[in-house]
């Protein structure tokens, strides 16, 4: 095994484990971090060292069976069933559903993660308004081939669980 490869582990199961007992939700977050435990000079030099996403995915899954799989059927089925009635409400923004509750690696933290597509934001907060669902909104940069653009992502809970 090459020593980038197991670097590039290490920091894929820091940064599970940091998404799993830290709640860090962000995969991008939790490679960073993970990656400064290595020491603040090595973290800079290590962008070839960073793991995939799915990586990080695939020992996050392997955590969460090794500690829960007696709780995870039934929290994902409970987690599945919410965002389905989301999903038939957002319907007319062509919503599909994305994250940990679709890739069924769920937590106790585990928020529930739906994208969407409207020509503004305001028609989404109209009919959020309207069924009466109280929600924020936050403008967030993300970085896709080099260009940051701002995504607005809304937050609204529902029964203890964070739609987002």
């Amino acid at each position: 095994m090459k020593r980038n490869d197991t670097i590039r582990g290490m920091i894929a199961c820091e940064a599970a484990r940091l998404m799993y007992e830290d709640g860090v939700r962000e995969y991008r977050d939790a490679k960073r971090k993970a990656a400064k435990r290595f020491g603040p000079e090595k973290a800079l030099s290590l962008g070839s060292h960073l793991p995939a996403n799915a990586e990080i995915h695939e020992e996050l899954a392997r955590l969460i069976e090794s500690r829960e799989q007696t709780l995870l059927p039934g929290r994902l089925l409970s987690l599945r069933v919410a965002a389905l009635a989301y999903l038939e409400l957002l319907a007319p923004f062509s919503p599909y559903l994305v994250g940990s509750v679709l890739s069924g690696a769920v937590t106790s933290r585990s928020d529930i993660d739906i994208h969407l597509f409207a020509d503004a934001v305001e028609e989404v907060e109209n009919l959020l308004e309207g069924e009466g669902i109280d929600f924020q909104t936050e403008t967030v940069p993300i970085r896709k081939g080099g260009v940051i653009t701002d995504y607005t992502h809304i937050y609204l809970e529902d029964q203890g669980t964070v739609i987002e």
